[in-house]
């Protein structure tokens, strides 16, 4: 006999075991706190300040951790000198062919050994294509003021049109002080009129990678000099020196990844260790973009940026797939039609005019549904086949999404499937007096 609450109970063996299991069981749920299911960030564990990584084709971003944080990025700044040139080129302002001859401030800070740099000679003159791969290829800080001396004049005025660019493309939160990404003080006194002596290039992941997402889109030639692994500048001469690239995850370089083919390192004491970088894989291509990324040991080395980068582009290539969330020719239940005024037919039947596809983790795909905006409740006839009366937003029903880099993207117009001819005069005019009579019968009885 045991005594419970100061009832006396007969109890056998095998139920004072089950008593003790059941104790046991409700101490042990006091202490334990089951954990929450993980998020990517916490997933995915990346020892970086700021990371993202989007899909390169839509811009879907698939992941991102502290994301619009301003933060240095270094070299990585090139990408936006990268960008004005292209553009030169491409609107005839400047031809690859054309030659740049050396200033004192670009000498000078292209004797520096101690920064990446290909050394330029005082009385040299060097083409735009010779400074174009060096700054690309190697991160040459001294060729790449020379490209932005040539497109402004100086480099304060191209300062200038670094912010502007930035501006017109719907960066967020950017500060440009100098072409190449080094910190003013490291500029011997020449830092761009107007910026601090010891300012330095900033912005948040989500800017680097929208920066990133509209180089690619509108230059994606950048992409035959950026995948060159090793080159010689001016091969051939008595001033030739090799230039290896400073991305790590090329083929065949020591932290290779497969489909890597840029795009830009960046390093300095305040930025610590940055990359964007870019992949592509079965006709899906990521840009992936890390902010001062560290080891284990809290110690930002070239091996943390890359090691960060490989965790991304293995999450995104593995654990997303495109997926088509609404086909074209969809009707919506409830809205398969709208009214049309004065038209032959009441009515005119609407439907989605292309399939909308985007990136999503693939064991997110059911939660991905359309929603209709119509922006027209009724037509007034005649109405053509084609017209548009609204659009189709995504939208996920459980979870976070984080939208697209370029902001929210309705890439499938609703349109009318038919066409519908204006009715004939007697025909409105006898449909006007039985509305009359059917508005006065309503009214009396």
């Amino acid at each position: 006999m045991n005594t419970y609450g100061g009832i006396m109970v007969k109890t056998s063996r095998k139920n004072t075991w089950l008593r003790l299991i059941m104790v046991s069981a409700l101490l042990l749920s006091m202490f334990v706190t089951i954990p929450k299911a993980a998020n990517a960030e916490d997933e995915l564990n990346l020892r970086v300040k700021g990371a993202i990584l989007i899909d390169a084709d839509s811009g879907k971003i698939l992941y991102q951790k502290n994301a619009d944080k301003s933060l240095g990025i270094a070299s990585m700044s090139k990408m936006m000198t990268e960008y004005i040139l292209l553009d030169a080129i491409n609107e005839g302002k400047i031809t690859w062919d054309q030659k740049y001859k050396v200033s004192d401030y670009a000498y000078k800070i292209s004797q520096n050994r101690a920064l990446s740099n290909v050394p330029l000679r005082a009385d040299g003159e060097y083409t735009i294509r010779e400074l174009y791969e060096a700054m690309a290829i190697y991160s040459a800080n001294g060729a790449t003021i020379g490209i932005a001396e040539t497109i402004a004049g100086s480099e304060t005025e191209f300062v200038n049109m670094m912010n502007k660019k930035a501006k017109k493309m719907g960066l967020k939160n950017y500060t440009f002080v100098n072409s190449t990404g080094l910190n003013n003080a490291q500029l011997d006194g020449m830092e761009p009129a107007g910026t601090g002596k010891t300012a330095e290039n900033k912005m948040p992941a989500k800017s680097v990678a929208k920066l990133a997402y509209h180089l690619l889109k509108d230059h994606p030639d950048v992409l035959k000099t950026s995948s060159i692994t090793k080159k010689t500048f001016r091969e051939g001469t008595d001033d030739a020196i090799k230039m290896s690239n400073w991305n790590f995850m090329l083929p065949g370089l020591v932290f290779e990844y497969e489909g890597v083919d840029g795009l830009k390192t960046g390093t300095t004491d305040f930025a610590g260790y940055c990359f964007t970088g870019t992949a592509t894989r079965n006709g899906t291509r990521l840009i992936a973009v890390v902010l001062d990324a560290v080891d284990a040991n809290g110690e930002g080395t070239y091996k943390s940026r890359f090691d960060a980068t490989r965790a991304l582009f293995d999450y995104g290539f593995n654990q997303f797939t495109t997926e088509e969330i609404v086909p074209a020719n969809y009707t919506f239940k409830g809205q398969k039609s709208i009214p049309v005024i004065d038209g032959k037919e009441d009515k005119v039947n609407i439907a989605t005019k292309e399939a909308i596809s985007i990136m999503v983790k693939t064991s997110d795909r059911d939660l991905y549904k359309p929603k209709l905006v119509l922006d027209k409740k009724e037509l007034d006839a005649p109405v053509k086949k084609g017209a548009v009366v609204g659009h189709v937003e995504i939208e996920k029903t459980e979870g976070k999404d984080y939208g697209f880099i370029d902001g929210e993207v309705n890439n499938a117009e609703v349109v009318t499937t038919a066409t519908v001819e204006k009715s004939g005069w007697i025909s409105r005019a006898f449909k006007g007096i039985g509305n009359f009579f059917s508005d006065l019968w309503n009214k009396i009885f």
